[in-house]
């Protein structure tokens, strides 16, 4: 399969099938967000891997009760490290480029996670005080996604996409 028929083929998945995920396919998935690029290669990231089920309860009502996450086998956290890339770019590192390196190995994970056959949902609905109350976060770390992971109970059918002319300008 090419790269651009798995990027059309990934879906959001939210219901998930009571099946633990292998520990190969686990090490894939964090094999594949560390190799994502980042701002000036300083890596602001940290993931969070909960298999917990007390915990991934918490996180659902933090999520605004979203269940998915209570019912995935695993909920990876997702997390901005704020002074590391502080350190080579000051206040727009912490504020930006950290997010840009967690969006990265994000979509890193999606397609890897797709192409072992699980699913997942990028989530950015939640309190990010109470996840970092939660699973205690320190304060130089922001948590910016829950990807709760699992085999899919689902088959969702593809979203609309907006035309090519109305997402992109050509600017001769």
């Amino acid at each position: 399969m090419s790269l651009l028929e798995t990027i059309k083929e990934r879906r959001s998945i939210r219901k998930f099938k009571r099946k633990d995920i292998p520990e190969e396919h686990l090490e894939k998935i964090m094999e594949a967000a560390r190799w994502a690029p980042s701002a000036g290669n300083l890596q602001s990231r940290k993931f969070l891997i909960v298999k917990n089920p007390q915990l991934k309860n918490e996180l659902s009502k933090a999520a605004y009760g979203q269940q998915s996450i209570a019912e995935a086998p695993i909920v990876i956290v997702a997390c901005a490290d704020l002074e590391r890339s502080a350190l080579g770019y000051g206040e727009r590192g912490r504020n930006l480029y950290c997010l840009f390196d967690v969006a990265a190995s994000v979509e890193n994970m999606l397609l890897e996670i797709h192409e072992l056959g699980l699913g997942a949902c990028w989530i950015g609905a939640f309190d990010e005080r109470l996840v970092a109350g939660i699973l205690d976060i320190p304060s130089t770390l922001r948590p910016v996604t829950l990807l709760p992971v699992g085999y899919p109970a689902e088959k969702p059918s593809p979203p609309p996409r907006v035309s090519i002319e109305e997402a992109f300008k050509v600017i001769d």
